[in-house]
């Protein structure tokens, strides 16, 4: 049982209740999972726009001339590809070939980074870099100062243009801008987006939280815009193939089992490359697949998946009933013989195995 009396909440967290959202204990904050309902949230986001208060969301400054040393020795990626306003994804191996967390890498300036961290691993991500950090790079946990707001949706740009001079249109997938938003200097603004709806993150001190956001809204009022639980980003995630740490990835999966072998670089040395150099030689056992149901039924996170025969080959890690598809989707780790698109495998949900078939990523095609 989670204790709540050691559950953190976010900036605004009073106004989240004022707007009728259902607080729930999740990575350490009490979060808001939804406000109306998730469909209705998820089909505001693939339609319109909307807004999800993410500052649960770990964020690392990291310093000094010797910082992006400390960063290509503790990630996957290639970091040294970066260059100012420039965002990377990547991830933390460990020692035994599975993932600390996976993560965002921004330049700032060629000494200067900023690290986004799952908020269920913000100690954890804190205290393996340090155990790394053997430059003395200066790093400073700015978690609990900066407020995180993802507007997400086609009219995203549309809905925050008046609010900043940055030509938001015009901004490349993966960059960022530090500029003027909403009367506020120094307001990081990027364009990463975690829905596949498109829409930027506005990473803001909490002391502005309550006036930002209340400009955003008013923005956006003529678009539409809503505020977005937890309930829905799950669901828009989930229809674009994107992992979500503790369900798809996490320190028993290696990031070439998990699809990430594209932000694994063996051109530099860093954590356990030599091991995952050589799984990446001898091939997995087991890989992330995708599926769609065949059958009626919602696949479910730790569900199993099964061959014709009855047999276990592999387990679901992240499932659902698509709102943009209506259809049953799911990710699962499989036995890497049966990995093949179109390959049919049964879900069993409730003791009884229901057909479904791999199917490449995305699921949800814009």
């Amino acid at each position: 049982m989670i204790e709540t009396t050691a559950l953190k909440k976010v900036a605004l967290h009073d106004l989240h209740v004022s707007l009728g959202a259902k607080m729930v204990p999740f990575a350490g904050y009490y979060m808001p999972v939804r406000y109306s309902s998730d469909i209705e949230e998820h089909t505001t986001v693939r339609t319109a726009v909307g807004v999800f208060d993410v500052s649960h969301m770990g964020e690392f400054m990291l310093s000094g001339p010797k910082a992006l040393e400390l960063i290509q020795r503790v990630t996957t990626n290639d970091a040294s590809k970066l260059y100012n306003g420039k965002i990377q994804y990547t991830c933390l191996p460990n020692a035994t070939g599975g993932i600390v967390d996976d993560l965002l890498v921004y330049q700032l300036n060629s000494e200067k980074y900023m690290l986004v961290v799952n908020a269920s691993n913000i100690e954890k991500d804190w205290n393996w870099i340090v155990s790394h950090n053997r430059e003395g790079v200066a790093m400073e946990n700015i978690s609990d100062q900066i407020s995180l707001f993802a507007v997400q949706g086609p009219k995203a740009a549309e809905t925050l243009q008046s609010l900043t001079t940055v030509n938001l249109a015009q901004m490349e997938y993966y960059t960022f801008v530090k500029a003027t938003f909403a009367g506020v200097d120094d307001i990081i603004i990027s364009a990463t987006g975690y829905t596949g709806a498109g829409g930027f993150e506005i990473y803001l001190p909490n002391a502005y939280a309550p006036e930002i956001w209340n400009k955003i809204f008013q923005a956006g009022a003529s678009y539409g815009i809503k505020p977005i639980g937890l309930g829905a980003r799950d669901t828009l995630r989930l229809e674009m193939g994107y992992c979500l740490y503790g369900n798809d990835i996490d320190d028993t999966t290696s990031p070439l089992e998990a699809g990430l072998g594209w932000i694994t670089k063996f051109n530099k040395p860093f954590v356990n490359a030599a091991n995952l150099q050589s799984q990446k030689e001898k091939g997995v056992d087991k890989k992330l697949v995708a599926f769609t149901m065949i059958d009626r039924g919602i696949p479910r996170s730790h569900y199993d998946i099964i061959n014709e025969a009855g047999d276990k080959i592999g387990v679901v890690t992240s499932g659902t009933q698509s709102p943009s598809l209506q259809t049953g989707i799911g990710m699962g780790y499989l036995q890497t013989a049966y990995t093949k698109p179109d390959t049919e495998i049964y879900i069993s949900i409730r003791n009884k195995p229901l057909k479904a078939k791999i199917v490449k990523l995305p699921f949800y095609k814009v």
